[in-house]
């Protein structure tokens, strides 16, 4: 069995393989979708083909929809050669419960493959083309948080950002540069309205989105590309709007294990590919069942019926409660605090590493004690149960197969949303942070992370994070077993805003982050031993 349109047709085999496929006609799906796109997708990774592509998938099943998702890749375009083409776009959905048992469906909402690349004539006049489409209702976007930054940690523009700058719309390549572009095709040819809709795990993403782009158009403006009127068409929300979003659904790499089991089952060519650009990607997704996708109902013109498809439509402040319950209190702070202890430990798999009592303890005080105490509620979800299933059901579940070496990626980019918040709350509740224990522990595990060095003093390779060099060249005099070799090396780190949303000395915590680290270097066994006695 093929994943190819032509390959679906011989549906007996695929249903004998316990392999769902679409009750739709995909190929006439993706031909409307070509003739008249209505939702164009930035960022069309794994997150992106299970869970948005399957709300489509679903909108479309049930005749909700009759056209599907235009997938635009901004930064990796290996996955558009590799993943997209090879399977006209179709992708399989393997859904991993708790019990072992797996749900597996083709989804043929994934409609056309696009690289936005401005050096290639043919794919960027398509781009055009589907910008300048009236009808296009709305753009989202799963690009990372880092795909949003315009600056590095000292303030500057980032170079790749300085060249799009200077060179224009017409030679844009960073993704912030390349949807100004297209929201300029849009202008000149009618200035129809458009929802760019963030899904990234960002605080206020769809402010972080509207931010970038207004940033770059002003950049533009001020070199002559642009128009004082176009500053104003995409400054106005009647026109251009930026909805804030809370995204969650975990789904980790694609799993070796899953693509044997397809190939038995008959599937062909199941195999994962780790791209140039190190994307570890398949041509079928694994993840979780729980999803929740909270959306602030601001889209000028028009949207799908996302509520009919399990997504909470609703206003802006309830989708900042539900996105700071999650990103600052309940998941991914978690992640950030057992990520690179796992690491450390010798974990490779996140649900052993929740296995262990010190562990299990640490991510109990960041969630329910630390982070619960100061957790906004935003009703439509409970708290404490969104953190009871996250730590009973997902957290634990072996056949996610999630790593700790995921959790460790890009923490730089992250960590003052999923700790800085708390901290901040801290701060304005009782003056400082002082009485914090479990976030300290975490962001000391993190800085000690960065040596490089297992908790026996060994070699450990780190996860891909576009700060690791910098921070490493600061701690470089730092030396593992000579704990009095650290010094004052941290304070430009800890001190840092821009990494942790708050300075850390000011919060009160930098010296105790600092006297963890130094405890945490001691030699071997020197981890475990001082999270255990800080969280005592």
């Amino acid at each position: 069995m093929k994943l190819t349109l032509e390959g679906l047709k011989d549906r007996q085999s695929w249903e004998k393989a316990g392999i769902t496929l679409p009750s739709y006609d995909a190929a006439a799906v993706a031909e409307a979708t070509r003739r008249d796109p209505v939702w164009v997708h930035m960022g069309i990774g794994n997150i992106f083909r299970i869970f948005i592509g399957g709300i489509a998938d679903q909108l479309l099943e049930e005749g909700l929809m009759d056209r599907g998702i235009t997938c635009v890749e901004t930064f990796d375009y290996d996955v558009v050669d590799k993943i997209y083409d090879p399977f006209d776009n179709l992708a399989l959905s393997v859904t991993l419960h708790g019990d072992g048992t797996t749900d597996r469906k083709v989804l043929g909402s994934l409609t056309e493959a696009i690289k936005a690349q401005s050096s290639d004539e043919g794919q960027w006049e398509r781009m055009k083309e589907i910008f300048q489409n009236p009808g296009l209702q709305l753009v989202s976007f799963t690009i990372t948080e880092k795909g949003y930054a315009l600056r590095n940690a000292e303030g500057s523009y980032f170079s790749f950002v300085e060249s799009d700058i200077e060179n224009g719309p017409d030679k844009a390549v960073s993704a912030m540069a390349v949807v100004t572009a297209m929201l300029l095709e849009r202008y000149k040819s009618g200035k129809a309205p458009l929802a760019l809709v963030s899904m990234d795990n960002c605080s206020k993403n769809g402010s972080r989105l509207r931010g970038s782009v207004l940033e770059m158009a002003e950049e533009w403006k001020k070199r002559g590309f642009v128009e004082e009127d176009f500053i104003a068409y995409v400054s106005d929300e009647t026109k251009v709007s930026f909805p804030w979003t809370m995204i969650d659904k975990i789904t980790p790499r694609p799993s070796e294990k899953i693509a044997e089991e397809l190939e038995e089952a008959g599937v062909e060519n199941m195999q994962p590919v780790i791209t140039s650009k190190k994307t570890y990607i398949a041509p079928f997704i694994n993840a979780e069942g729980p999803q929740y996708l909270v959306v602030e109902d601001s889209f000028p013109n028009g949207r799908p019926a996302l509520e009919k498809a399990g997504v909470y439509v609703t206003d802006r402040d309830t989708v900042n409660k539900s996105e700071r319950m999650k990103v600052t209190v309940c998941l991914n702070p978690i992640h950030t605090a057992l990520g690179p202890y796992g690491c450390m430990l010798g974990y490779e798999l996140f649900a052993d590493e929740m296995k262990d009592p010190d562990m299990l303890e640490l991510a109990r005080q960041v969630g329910y004690v630390e982070g619960m105490a100061v957790v906004p509620d935003p009703v439509i979800l409970s708290p404490k149960a969104f953190l009871d299933e996250l730590m009973e059901e997902r957290f634990p579940n072996p056949y996610l197969g999630d790593t700790t070496q995921r959790l460790a990626v890009d923490v730089s980019q992250g960590i003052g949303i999923r700790f800085g918040e708390t901290i901040k709350s801290y701060m304005e509740k009782y003056g400082d942070a002082k009485m914090l224990k479990a976030i300290p522990v975490a962001i000391a595990g993190w800085v000690r992370y960065l040596l490089a060095l297992d908790d026996e003093g060994k070699s450990i390779e780190l996860a891909p994070d576009p700060m690791v060099p910098e921070l490493r060249e600061q701690m470089s005099t730092i030396v593992y077993g000579e704990p009095e070799s650290l010094k004052d090396q941290l304070k430009g780190i800890l001190s840092n805003e821009v990494i942790f949303g708050v300075n850390l000395y000011e919060a009160g915590i930098g010296e105790k982050i600092e006297q963890i680290i130094r405890e945490e270097i001691a030699g071997p066994g020197s981890i475990r031993k001082t999270v255990q006695k800080y969280l005592a």
